[in-house]
């Protein structure tokens, strides 16, 4: 079967398709026909990698898969799956998305819904899972709450304005000017154009902020947060490195004792009752998928150079087979 893979560090260019063995399903697994793949962040920053030292806890210059979100038709099961059987239509978090064929746990994924294309699927599963258990379990927002989603136009953000908005609060999305209408269009109650001002120099107080390019400091967010009010780190600055991300999230956690107004940091977990949370909620209409492009299979160099430069729209998808 064709995948992905890169075996060294760089640029797009690294990335190469290759045949490689198709795999078995474990006992608590699923092995899925891949029709949509989606990128995130995360998989140009691995890509890119770093120091040496990161280079081998990667694995050196063993092939690596692309892709961690997945939309496709379960073509087999393991012995001890119970929830899904050959046929199904699913949508979850695997590794290697990016190929013919991919496994997945039972646990990691969900049935499609009906209404959305395998594509508008591949986009949810890391950046639904980000957006729903930052702003429910990390931040705890209740109705009426004001909630600042900074990085509205992204792949997070799109999402986390509209659940924002389920759950209650008043929301406020912050973005470009290109996208000021399109994040107003989703259900943000006011939209603040970073071009013309900052939010962290406004009179404003909000009680969370789901900060998803994190391109102010603490003390600039603390600023414009209530008195307990809190900010979750789902992102990072475009520009800095794994390292450099790694020393920040210390500084975070040193801070954290010292002041009413929490900083945190977040990575999402997997989790199937979330995708079938979140399933609902766009099979009513409630959340819908924000796509910017979508690129063939053999195109994923230029979906990989599309995303990282930074100006994408929701989501970028990969359709890996009509």
């Amino acid at each position: 079967m064709k995948a992905i893979v890169y075996r060294d560090s760089g640029s797009p260019d690294v990335l190469q398709c290759e045949q490689i063995e198709k795999p078995l399903p474990g006992d608590n697994e699923v092995l899925i026909k891949v029709r949509a793949a989606a990128l995130n962040p995360l998989d140009w920053r691995l890509m890119r990698g770093g120091p040496a030292l990161v280079q081998l806890l990667l694995g050196g210059r063993k092939p690596k898969r692309m892709g961690r979100d997945v939309a496709g038709e379960v073509e087999a099961v393991g012995s001890k799956v119970t929830q899904l059987k050959r046929g199904d239509a699913v949508f979850g978090g695997c590794r290697g998305a990016l190929a013919d064929y991919v496994c997945a746990s039972e646990s990691a994924v969900a049935s499609k819904p009906e209404n959305l294309t395998f594509e508008q699927a591949a986009s949810v599963p890391i950046a639904g899972w980000t957006a729903l258990q930052g702003l429910r379990d990390k931040g705890h927002v209740q109705p009426g709450q004001r909630v600042l989603i900074n990085g509205a136009a992204g792949g997070v953000g799109t999402f986390a304005v509209q659940i924002a908005k389920y759950l209650g609060a008043d929301v406020t999305g912050v973005c470009s000017t290109r996208n000021v209408e399109m994040v107003r269009g989703i259900g943000a109650d006011h939209v603040l154009d970073y071009t013309l001002e900052d939010f962290t120099k406004g009179d404003a107080r909000y009680d969370l902020i789901l900060d998803c390019i994190a391109n102010h400091s603490p003390n600039e967010v603390r600023r414009v947060l209530q008195p307990k009010g809190k900010c979750v780190l789902v992102g990072a600055p475009h520009d800095v490195g794994l390292i450099a991300l790694l020393v920040g999230l210390m500084k975070l956690l040193v801070m954290a004792p010292f002041t009413s107004q929490k900083v945190v940091t977040m990575m999402a977990r997997r989790s199937q009752g979330d995708l079938k949370f979140l399933a609902g909620l766009m099979q009513e209409g409630k959340v819908t998928p924000v796509i910017d492009r979508c690129y063939g299979f053999g195109d994923t160099a230029e979906a990989v150079r599309y995303l990282e430069e930074g100006h994408a729209r929701g989501k970028v998808v990969v359709t890996v087979a009509a």
